[in-house]
């Protein structure tokens, strides 16, 4: 059995919540985002975790020290930055993969994570993106697949022609990646972009230049997806928990 260690991103402020903390311990039944987060992944068998923290990290240093590494984020420089951040935890680790799972994405759930980690080694993958299919995608970025199924390439909502629109399966911002070739990968990202950030994503096309096998995973679960920006979207996710999970209503 493969050893697999996860890098949680949860350095949002979350400035919309008008909250004074992190995004990640905003509270879905009463229980901060986080805690869904990391209960997924230590179910589905991933035990060593990572968090980086960033705004107002101290409540996530004080409430998740205990069960996970810590790694800060001083500077927000991008997604591919947030990962940078943990590179000192990854080069030490023996770990065969890496989970990029994000700190305030509640319903990522434990058969997504096991499953998509055996599709990610059954095919030989050095990075697997973790896709929902959606009824209504509008806002996702898209993925764009070839005929094998095999990955292509991202295409966010404002950039999508109408008929890369008409894709179903989008972005979850969770992947699956061969440490030493997310590693190497990282120490290739630029930020040579309008933002002037580094991409997890760009790490992708990097390896789909090198040669190697970049895949998706569709899992059924569509609320994967789901995040909060605000609080009226906090709350949407507050209704959805309360149907899907009765029992943990208090």
């Amino acid at each position: 059995m493969s050893k697999n260690c996860a890098v949680i991103l949860a350095a949002g402020e979350g400035k919309r919540m008008k909250a004074n903390k992190p995004k990640p311990m905003m509270e879905v039944l009463s229980r901060p985002m986080i805690d869904w987060v990391l209960d997924a992944a230590e179910a589905s068998g991933v035990k060593d975790t990572i968090l980086v923290v960033g705004a107002y990290g101290e409540q996530l240093v004080d409430h998740c020290g205990d069960r996970s590494a810590i790694c800060w984020q001083r500077e927000r420089l991008g997604t591919g930055h947030a990962v940078m951040m943990a590179l000192d935890y990854l080069n030490a680790s023996d770990a065969d993969n890496v989970l990029i799972l994000n700190g305030d994405a509640p319903f990522m759930d434990a058969a997504t994570i096991a499953e998509s980690l055996a599709l990610h080694e059954a095919n030989g993958n050095a990075v697997t993106v973790i896709s929902a299919r959606l009824d209504e995608p509008f806002g996702y970025g898209r993925i764009v697949q070839g005929a094998d199924g095999s990955f292509e390439r991202i295409v966010e909502q404002k950039d999508a022609t109408d008929e890369e629109k008409a894709i179903r399966n989008v972005n979850s911002g969770a992947y699956w990646f061969r440490r030493e070739d997310l590693i190497s990968s990282l120490g290739k990202l630029t930020t040579d972009n309008a933002a002037g950030e580094y991409y997890l994503t760009d790490t992708i096309y990097i390896l789909k230049q090198e040669g190697k096998n970049a895949g998706v995973f569709v899992t059924e679960n569509a609320d994967v997806v789901l995040g909060a920006n605000d609080r009226e979207q906090l709350q949407a996710l507050n209704d959805i928990a309360a149907r899907n999970f009765p029992e943990a209503v208090k």
